[in-house]
């Protein structure tokens, strides 16, 4: 599983001109799901996401998580991200879960993160979507559940 997550002030998806998912200050994430991938890589993916310490604490330090801020996600997912570009122009996405398996990984990280105490909005699964959002920091991080050490 990959995933690019970027700390907002606020994020909307909006699919055929209605907002499907709208959130405020907190994550928008971009979740990849590949062929292979497991319940294991939702665990980690939402476990990792959840705590990871990104947001400024009262000194300006990156030293709180989502957790910590009670801030909300935004999740989108993207099988582009599972992209492989390193040969010719065009991209292969050999690499990306077919769009059934994709889908109970996506839907089952979604269902992780609010076990967490974590409000999700989300996109629509397969659709074509519009997505804003106000990039805070800028901060962009990128995770890869199949480099975890």
């Amino acid at each position: 599983m990959r995933a690019v997550l970027q700390r907002v002030r606020r994020a909307k998806v909006t699919v055929n001109e209605q907002v499907t998912g709208a959130i405020d200050a907190g994550l928008l994430v971009f979740l990849g799901v590949e062929s292979g991938d497991t319940i294991k890589d939702a665990e980690y993916m939402a476990d990792k996401i959840v705590n990871l310490r990104i947001f400024e604490d009262e000194n300006g330090k990156m030293n709180l998580s989502l957790k910590d801020t009670g801030g909300a996600m935004l999740a989108v997912s993207q099988f582009t991200l599972c992209g492989d570009c390193r040969k010719g122009r065009r991209p292969s996405f050999d690499k990306a879960a077919a769009p059934d398996e994709a889908n109970v990984l996506y839907e089952e990280f979604c269902r992780l993160v609010e076990t967490m105490g974590i409000r999700v909005e989300t996109g629509i699964f397969r659709a074509h979507m519009l997505v804003d959002l106000i990039n805070d920091g800028p901060v962009t991080m990128l995770i890869d559940s199949r480099r975890q050490f």
